[in-house]
């Protein structure tokens, strides 16, 4: 991504914003950033930024890559900074592909409800566990995907980079576990 940052701008941007109100998600990126050799690119939260907060935009599209863009784009002409944005999730074969840009609200068919972080991320995996039921351990593959955008001040894309972890959904009762990172 820093080549193409470079080659867009002719100078990489000393100052992204990460476009997520969520801290640990900045300290997540900065600690990439700082194993890359990128640790001289200060790194704000939404929430830093002067005008915050900023209106959340839809996530109205129907690919990871299509919600990121919309949220980098729409931030960096908000902000009038760079923006980085992800949109993220996990793709299971055998359920077509699902749930994947609806990852953290599957358990309510993509609506947002109001519900807690634990209590959405628990009804994600029994759904997920309820339609993988009878699925044989060697059809239930699955990658969780992860695409970041980064968007110059003018709202234009600069770089795009997609990444895909490829496992199996374990079944239960060896399943769910693991106590840090995401809901799946």
């Amino acid at each position: 991504m820093t080549a193409a940052i470079t080659a867009a701008t002719h100078q990489a941007p000393r100052e992204i914003v990460i476009a997520t109100g969520n801290a640990h998600k900045v300290e997540e990126i900065g600690s990439i950033f700082a194993t890359l050799g990128l640790g001289i690119v200060r790194l704000l939260s939404l929430s830093e930024v002067p005008g915050a907060p900023f209106p959340e935009p839809a996530e109205t599209g129907d690919t990871f890559e299509a919600n990121a863009t919309i949220k980098a784009t729409a931030y960096a002409r908000l902000t009038g900074r760079w923006c980085l944005a992800d949109d993220s999730g996990i793709e299971i074969d055998a359920l077509g592909g699902r749930p994947g840009v609806i990852s953290s609200h599957y358990c309510t068919d993509g609506e947002e409800r109001g519900m807690s972080r634990a209590d959405r991320d628990a009804q994600n995996n029994q759904r997920v566990l309820r339609e993988l039921a009878g699925i044989a351990p060697d059809a239930r593959s699955a990658r969780f995907v992860c695409v970041m955008v980064l968007a110059d001040p003018s709202g234009a894309v600069a770089a795009r980079s997609r990444g895909a972890m490829e496992g199996r959904i374990g079944e239960p009762p060896a399943v769910p576990r693991g106590g840090q990172g995401f809901g799946y």
